[in-house]
């Protein structure tokens, strides 16, 4: 796979009718501009306007935004919440990248847009709030490289080769009309994909989204399912990582296109394999 060629601008066709759409994602946390005691939530709907409205209006963004694509959800327990926590959370989804003619220019324009949101000042109903933006850890793939030739160099003498996947519709991995849990023979054919598989686990995932307050987009929660898949070989891991990174997962015949997080396994999940792998490029 060529990393300029415009690879991460082109959904990706998997097997099962699954692919792999190419998106910008952002979290956004509200703070209040000075420490704030509120008596009652405020208004998800209001801030979302508000938000919708900045980035349709900047000329420096210039971004063609539906309604869908911005999700904002208020901190409800106002009882727990300290003077200078975030009263609101939400993420920003951008899926139209027809202008973007390689990964390097995505990457830019990404970490341009993310500085250009980040500290600007809502005001709503008389309050004045701050937004901070962040890439999702799950989407930087040169960070998480990074992190595991560090962690390969310093910490142990093997190279990584298992992909995690979480928050993975689980229906999508089950065998149709058969049964709505994801399968493992249907999950091996799908990440064969990427290369030869040596060990794969698929578990339940019901505690995937509870830290957002179970914001969980269109899918219900318990529906989830937890992917993990060691690599025969390095590079497979390697293009596997960069492929799902920055991507949402979409069925064919489905409007619906669905989060995951995507990260490296360190503590070695499938420990009988701990010191088998070679240092393979």
């Amino acid at each position: 796979m060529s990393e300029e060629k415009g690879e991460a601008l082109k959904a990706l066709e998997i097997e099962n009718g699954l692919s792999l759409v190419p998106r910008v994602k952002l979290n956004l946390t509200v703070y209040p501009s000075t420490p704030l005691t509120l008596t009652h939530p405020i208004d998800e709907w209001k801030m979302k306007r508000a938000l919708i409205d900045f980035l349709r209006s900047s000329h420096s963004l210039s971004l063609s935004l539906n309604e869908e694509d911005l999700q904002i959800t208020r901190h409800k327990l106002l009882k727990k919440r300290k003077r200078d926590d975030p009263v609101a959370a939400g993420t920003l989804r951008i899926w139209d990248l027809s202008f973007l003619q390689t990964e390097s220019r995505l990457l830019e324009w990404r970490n341009r847009l993310a500085e250009n949101i980040n500290g600007i000042q809502l005001n709503l109903e008389g309050a004045k709030f701050n937004l901070a933006v962040s890439v999702p850890v799950s989407d930087d793939f040169h960070s998480m490289k990074k992190d595991w030739e560090e962690h390969s160099a310093f910490r142990s003498r093997r190279q990584p080769d298992t992909v995690i996947l979480r928050g993975v519709p689980s229906r999508w991995f089950a065998e149709p009309r058969v049964s709505s849990k994801p399968s493992m023979l249907v999950t091996h054919t799908i990440f064969s994909t990427f290369g030869n598989i040596r060990n794969l686990n698929v578990a339940k995932d019901d505690d995937f989204g509870k830290d957002a307050n179970e914001d969980s987009g269109d899918l219900v929660s318990g529906l989830y399912c937890k992917i993990v898949v060691q690599f025969e070989k390095y590079r497979d891991f390697h293009d596997a990582m960069r492929v799902l990174c920055g991507r949402s997962l979409q069925k064919q015949g489905s409007r619906l296109k669905a989060d995951y997080e995507v990260s490296w396994d360190k503590d070695g999940f499938f420990p009988e394999f701990k010191e088998s792998n070679s240092r393979e490029e």
